[in-house]
C-alpha cells in the first residue's frame, strides 16, 4: 500500500464507521489518462447508491480542505463488486466457502496464482482447496492481490 493510499484509508475509515459501511480498499490509478482515487465500501446485505453518496459527500469535503493530491483527480465511491478484493485477515475467515483467487508475490511450488475454495485462515496462512493440489496453505504477507471469484466461472466444484 503506497503511503497515499494509507494515508486516504485513515481519512475515510472514521467516515465509514460513522456511516455503518465497511472500507474495503482505497486504490490511487491512472485509468483513461487520469487519476481516479477509488474507495470501495460495503456493508451486510451490500451498499446502495445512497451509501455511496453519502461517503462521497464526506470524503469530498475533507480532501476538499486537506488538498493531499497536488494535481487533478476523480474522486469515486463504488461497491467492490462480485469478485471483491481480500484485504484483511479476517476476509478469508468471513467467506469461507466462496471461491477466491489468490496471487503471490513469488512462486510457492513453482505457482503463483492459486484459484479454489476458501477454507480459511490457520497461523498467518490462507487456506484454499484446490482441484489440483487439495488444500494448500498460502502465507497472508506473499499476496500480491486476492479476490473473491465470480461463482459463474465455476463448474462442478471445478474452475473454468
Amino acid at each position: 500500500m503506497s503511503q497515499l493510499t494509507e494515508k486516504m484509508t485513515r481519512l475515510a475509515e472514521p467516515f465509514a464507521v460513522q456511516l455503518g459501511l465497511e472500507l474495503v480498499d482505497v486504490e490511487f490509478v491512472r485509468e483513461g489518462g487520469r487519476h481516479v482515487l477509488r474507495f470501495l465500501i460495503d456493508k451486510e446485505g451490500g451498499v446502495t447508491l445512497d451509501d455511496c453518496e453519502a461517503m462521497s459527500r464526506l470524503l469530498d469535503s475533507e480532501l476538499d480542505r486537506l488538498d493531499p493530491i497536488p494535481h487533478s483527480y476523480m474522486l469515486q465511491v463504488s461497491s467492490p463488486g462480485i469478485e471483491r478484493p481480500l484485504k484483511k485477515a479476517d476476509d478469508y475467515l468471513r467467506f469461507q466457502g466462496r471461491p477466491a483467487v489468490v496471487k503471490l508475490f513469488a512462486p510457492l511450488d513453482g505457482q503463483k496464482v492459486f484459484r479454489g475454495v476458501l477454507k480459511g485462515l490457520e497461523a498467518d496462512h490462507i487456506l484454499l482447496e484446490t482441484d489440483d493440489r487439495g488444500i494448500v496453505r498460502l502465507p497472508l504477507e506473499q499476496v500480491a492481490k486476492s479476490n473473491l471469484a465470480f461463482e459463474d466461472r465455476w463448474k462442478g466444484g471445478k474452475v473454468k
